[in-house]
């Protein structure tokens, strides 16, 4: 169907899922439009999230590592802190990675337009933008549009309440910081303003931190920030924010509600919502849930079977590595390749310490009565952590009871995020536990504690004191 003036694969949003599904696509022999509504390529993640606030949580990092080696005989002074250098690292980080895509795109020759697309009918999409209209005819589309930062209603019209987009912009110091919402967007950005020199005060409305993820996890967290944040307070929701000129006065609510207090800045980070609902996609018999997302099956195909949808619009997890799988499965699809989703996910909160996490949780295990059993391994038992002087770490496998097969993994600590990728890969192959215990992990490592962690399941640990057998009827 495609002609001169329109597309084999049409793709809608250019982040980490809208571009990899372009260039596998143009990699298969398709001719592709890539079409963004911003100005450069990588979407959410590269410009405005993922990319820049790891940026931004390097420097955290480095500031805590120094102030940390204090109590140890190795003091510094307290940074220098200057805020237009820091975002010009920060944004040359972005530029490098977005540039690049643009060079990329050229290469495989895949067409981008600038401009807002909305589907026109079952096979057009039309792009507006800087005061053009154009309308690209397709065979096939990927639907990759993400999600936006979720509103708290009822606030002031003001520049110093944050979004996890402007909170980027670090245009100054804080002396006090609100974080509404304790998930990992809002724990992560608290680590970076917490390492700039605000008093950070986190409140939660659900009764835990990282509200899904098991307690024992984000409890070595929890304990870290209660001790240097301001405040860190569960089943707590803000009332009221009224605008005065020495700052934001919040008010609180719950049962152990903190008294009000005013803030220089409150940044809103209670979630994201999926941008399905914004596209026309009705036009092109796409079906669109109430909330937004858009229900794919294990193509991705959508309720039109030639289009499809990944990434953040087609439901949670919402994370942009699922995204550029999902996209390359969309991509084979319409290639005619045998693809499907079917792959766990590892998910990693980049906090201090970092929680990790794939597969099976306990919490799921419990609630759906899967048979299970875990092991367990603080880090105190581990050289290379006592060494980091960051002993505050837990390596936790959760492994069927029969077959020793491994069902999940969570890691909490230093490094975490880079840990769980051995754990994801065992989970891919159906590992089970004693391939994990005969695995040689080097000494000392971080790493070393899965591997005591599956020798302590598998009944060979020597670095920590077996496990009690259960006493059999």
């Amino acid at each position: 169907m495609a002609d001169e003036a329109g597309a084999d694969v049409l793709v809608l949003g250019s982040g980490p899922g809208g571009y990899t599904a372009a260039f596998r696509a143009a990699d298969l022999g398709k001719r592709v439009v890539l079409v963004e509504r911003y100005a450069t390529l990588g979407g959410v993640c590269l410009n405005v999230g993922c990319i820049p606030s790891k940026a931004l949580l390097h420097v955290a990092d480095v500031i805590e590592s120094a102030r940390d080696m204090a109590p140890h005989g190795v003091e510094f002074g307290e940074p220098k802190l200057d805020f237009a250098r820091l975002r010009g690292f920060k944004d040359s980080v972005v530029t490098k990675l977005t540039g690049g895509l643009a060079q990329m795109a050229k290469q495989r020759k895949v067409e981008v337009v600038t401009g807002t697309g909305r589907f026109a009918d079952a096979h057009r999409l039309t792009v507006s933008g800087a005061g053009d209209e154009r309308t690209i005819p397709f065979e096939h589309a990927i639907i990759a549009v993400g999600s936006r930062a979720t509103k708290l209603p009822g606030l002031p019209d003001d520049p110093r309440i944050l979004d996890s987009t402007s909170a980027l912009e670090v245009d100054g110091a804080v002396r006090r910081l609100l974080v509404v919402g304790g998930g990992i967007i809002g724990l992560e950005l608290a680590a970076v303003y917490h390492a700039l020199g605000a008093a950070v005060t986190v409140v939660e409305l659900l009764p835990q931190l990282m509200t899904g993820v098991d307690a024992d996890l984000v409890r070595p967290l929890e304990r870290r920030i209660k001790a240097r944040y301001a405040g860190v307070h569960t089943a707590v929701r803000v009332e009221k924010v009224e605008a005065q000129a020495d700052g934001l006065r919040v008010q609180f609510a719950g049962e152990k509600a903190p008294a009000p207090q005013v803030f220089d800045r409150v940044l809103v980070a209670i979630g994201r919502q999926p941008n399905g609902a914004q596209i026309g996609a009705e036009k092109a018999g796409v079906q669109v849930d109430a909330k937004g997302f858009i229900p794919v099956d294990a193509a991705q195909r959508t309720s039109a079977q030639h289009i499809f949808a990944i990434g953040d619009v087609c439901g949670p997890p919402l994370l942009a590595h699922r995204a550029m799988h999902q996209g390359k499965i969309a991509a084979e699809v319409i290639a005619g390749l045998p693809a499907a989703f079917d792959a766990v996910v590892p998910s990693i909160a980049y906090t201090d310490p970092e929680v990790a996490w794939v597969g099976l949780s306990e919490e799921r295990a419990k609630a759906e009565g899967i048979a299970h059993e875990k092991a367990l391994v603080p880090w105190g038992v581990d050289g290379r952590a006592l060494g980091m002087d960051r002993p505050d770490g837990l390596t936790k496998l959760l492994y069927d009871p029969a077959s020793g097969r491994l069902l999940g993994a969570g890691i909490v600590g230093a490094r975490a995020g880079e840990l769980i990728a051995e754990l994801t890969l065992a989970l891919e192959l159906g590992a089970d536990v004693e391939d994990l215990a005969l695995t040689i992990h080097p000494h000392p490592s971080l790493s070393e504690t899965v591997g005591i962690a599956a020798q302590l399941a598998h009944g060979s640990a020597t670095d920590v004191l077996p496990r009690k057998k259960k006493p059999t009827a």
